[in-house]
């Protein structure tokens, strides 16, 4: 049996971030220190050896900015600065020192592409057509019949534009109405944003996120969408008709890549990182393109693992595309975040386990790429139930009944089952924190061994003892569904086969190469191979190490 290697130590390589994990936490619902019911940045530090204990490398905060919050927050009225909301930049400081004194890096979210009403720069460039920011948002003149300029639509309903009384022009906003796009034509906007990166890497940030990055740029000469050919359901619900059409000119634009590059010329200047949030047709393309040849993103993500397709078929057939148009670029893989149902209540079934959650958990982790974790989900955490009188979401507002929002998995973390509102504000949260998820709040299962949330901290912890999960090279095996079979294949190490059950019925199957594997140590989950012949309980899994 071979002994595991330890991998290298990830601050002294250039690609680190090929080996972390990234763990996403929403401001909101974390924790609320100030008892306003709303979670903060000081509620964030408090809990930083909660998120170091768990393995992780990286946390994605969301954003903290000054904000109207009619987006939460994804509406920026002030890139340069914390919302009162959520506390100062004293406290973003004290929060970052502590967090690198726990060896943990911060990444915080860039909302480029578009800002709040409010932001100075939007008040400016609607006062008139001939004002210094006239040009940095999208304006344009209406049809002769009055209608908007082209077909765009929004994502959150209706159309992409907004008749403005003052400039007599229409301006572009890919979500809210409060939310209008910047022109990324405009060479301006660009340093704006770059400065406003800058403002941040000087405080100490290791990275950013950034959000619906391949909104930056849209087709000058504003040429209407056609109609899609295959309608897009990972992106958007069924009865959004933001879905019918192909986005081949409101976004995705081919000047988009000099932009990231040079984003990645001034994270390079600090050796900090990015990773981008990318929603398009096709999305795993547009993950290759712009993370490819290394000088653009470090990494991307989609929403082709975070929609509700769930079998062993579709999961490879994401990966595997990715893989084959990648070109040296690189993925994170996330199964779940704060805009989508949590993954206990998406892919569980009707009556989700935590031996779901341990099963997702360790797929995710052997998947080549970089895992990121949302809140909750480490506990096991279903989707809430939200009252329609609790809503807080406008997509779900508009949407409402067929689309809920996304709220229900926005819902405060619960830490103390027994205490008010689970323990993150002494007083009525801004989310209702469902009744349900007391038995899986934090101290009950600090207490309980076989938790969700220890196995979460064993496996992440037990995953960095094997380069070849974090390096390696991935093929698939040809396996019965809902059976997931993959190999990391790493020079220098024997590889490693891992085998998932995705379903909630045992299953025996026969894999001729499992008969040349022996099962790795300390994975802790149910699972045996006997000769080639494999059997997985329900959500149970195996890891073996491949004699060569």
């Amino acid at each position: 049996m071979s002994i595991p290697v330890s991998q290298t130590n990830m601050t002294s390589a250039a690609d680190w971030w090929r080996e972390a994990v990234i763990y996403q936490v929403y401001p909101r619902s974390f924790y609320d220190t100030n008892k306003d019911g709303i979670g903060d940045l000081p509620g964030i530090t408090r809990k930083l050896d909660y998120i170091a204990s768990l393995g992780v490398d990286i946390v994605w905060i969301s954003p903290f900015f000054k904000s109207p919050m009619k987006d939460f927050g994804y509406d920026v009225s002030d890139y340069c600065d914390v919302d009162p909301l959520f506390g100062t930049l004293a406290d973003f400081d004290r929060l970052l020192q502590r967090a690198h004194e726990l060896g943990l890096k911060v990444m915080i979210d860039q909302v480029l592409s578009h800002c709040s009403e409010l932001h100075p720069w939007f008040v400016e460039s609607r006062q008139s057509r001939d004002n210094p920011k006239a040009d940095w948002y999208v304006w344009a003149d209406p049809q002769p019949d009055g209608s908007p300029p082209n077909n765009w639509l929004s994502v959150f309903g209706g159309s992409a534009w907004q008749w403005d009384a003052r400039r007599r022009q229409y301006y572009l906003h890919n979500f809210l109405v409060s939310q209008p796009d910047l022109n990324f034509h405009h060479p301006d906007v660009q340093q704006a944003h770059l400065d406003s990166m800058r403002f941040w890497l000087e405080r100490g940030v290791d990275g950013f996120r950034l959000d619906a990055c391949n909104f930056h740029f849209h087709d000058r000469s504003l040429r209407s969408n056609p109609p899609a050919l295959n309608r897009d359901t990972k992106t958007v619900q069924d009865n959004n008709p933001y879905g019918m059409q192909a986005h081949i000119y409101d976004k995705t634009q081919p000047e988009n890549l000099a932009f990231l590059e040079k984003i990645r010329s001034l994270l390079n200047e600090y050796g900090a990182i990015a990773i981008g949030e990318v929603g398009a047709d096709d999305s795993l393309g547009v993950m290759a393109e712009y993370t490819a040849d290394g000088n653009k993103l470090h990494m991307a993500y989609s929403f082709n693992l975070l929609t509700p397709d769930f079998s062993a078929a579709y999961i490879r057939k994401q990966v595997e595309e990715f893989e084959v148009r990648v070109k040296g670029g690189w993925v994170s893989w996330s199964v779940g975040n704060h805009d989508v149902v949590r993954v206990m209540s998406r892919w569980g079934g009707v009556h989700p386990v935590p031996q779901f959650a341990k099963m997702m958990l360790a797929m995710q982790l052997a998947l080549k790429g970089t895992p990121c974790l949302y809140q909750g989900d480490e506990l096991a955490l279903t989707e809430a139930d939200i009252a329609y009188e609790d809503i807080q979401d406008p997509y779900g507002i508009t949407f409402w009944p067929e689309f809920k929002g996304r709220d229900g998995c926005r819902t405060p973390i619960p830490w103390v089952a027994t205490e008010p509102h689970g323990g993150f504000s002494p007083v009525k949260p801004w989310l209702p924190v469902p009744p349900e998820h007391a038995s899986s709040a934090v101290d009950v299962q600090d207490a309980d061994p076989a938790s969700a949330l220890n196995y979460a901290r064993h496996i992440l912890h037990w995953r960095k003892q094997w380069p070849q999960l974090t390096r390696g090279e991935m093929h698939f095996y040809d396996a019965p569904e809902p059976v997931l079979a993959l190999r990391r294949d790493l020079p220098g190490h024997p590889a490693v086969m891992a085998l998932f059950n995705l379903r909630d019925q045992p299953i025996s199957f026969n894999l001729p190469d499992a008969a040349q594997a022996t099962q790795m140590p300390g994975y802790d989950l149910p699972g045996k191979v006997s000769g080639a012949q494999v059997e997985l309980p329900a959500f149970g899994a195996w890891f073996g190490i491949l004699e060569s």
